[in-house]
C-alpha cells in the first residue's frame, strides 16, 4: 500500500527475478531503494506547498477553492498566524530530522552505496513517514554461516 515497484522495474517480481535477486545477494542489498506510492507523494507535496503558501503569502492564497476548509484556514491564518508559522517551522525540522534518521537506517540495514543513501535522504526529506515506512519495512538478506561460507572467507 505504501510503496510502488522498486526503482527501474515497472512490474511485480516473478520467480525468475526473485532468483536473480537472491543470487546477487549483498550487492543488491547495498543499493536497495524503493519509491513511495505516487498518490501519497502527491498528497504530501500538495500539503507542503499549500502550507508554505499560506505561511509566506497568505493574502494570495485561493481559500475559496477549498470551500468550507478554506474558510477555516483563512480564519486560522488571520487569527493565529504565529501558531501557523510555528507549525510550518516544526514540520520542516521534522522532515530534516527524519531524513537524517533514514541515512542512519540505511547504514544499519546494509545499504552502503552513497548515492542510494542520498536518494533515501531526498525522498525522506520530502515525503517523511511515507518514505521512512518503505525503509523500515525492508529486511536485508542475511548471510548464512555455513562451513562452505566460512572456508571461502578464510581463503
Amino acid at each position: 500500500l505504501f510503496s510502488a515497484a522498486p526503482q527501474g522495474e515497472g512490474e511485480r517480481p516473478t520467480a525468475e527475478t526473485a532468483e536473480m535477486a537472491t543470487s546477487e545477494g549483498p550487492q543488491r542489498a547495498t543499493t536497495y531503494f524503493r519509491q513511495t506510492h505516487p498518490v501519497f507523494m502527491a498528497a504530501v507535496v500538495f500539503g507542503l506547498l499549500y502550507h508554505g503558501w499560506m505561511v509566506f503569502s497568505p493574502e494570495t492564497f485561493p481559500y475559496h477553492f477549498l470551500g468550507p476548509v478554506g474558510t477555516i484556514l483563512r480564519y486560522l491564518v488571520k487569527s493565529h498566524k504565529a501558531y501557523f508559522d510555528t507549525g510550518f517551522a516544526i514540520s520542516c525540522v521534522v522532515h530534516v530530522a527524519e531524513a537524517l534518521y533514514s541515512v542512519k537506517l540505511c547504514r544499519d540495514k546494509g545499504i552502503t552505496d552513497s548515492m542510494t543513501q542520498v536518494w533515501w535522504f531526498i525522498q525522506t526529506v520530502i515525503f517523511v513517514v511515507i518514505s521512512l515506512f518503505c525503509l523500515l519495512t525492508y529486511n536485508p538478506p542475511r548471510e548464512e554461516n555455513t562451513k562452505e561460507g566460512l572456508n571461502q572467507k578464510k581463503n
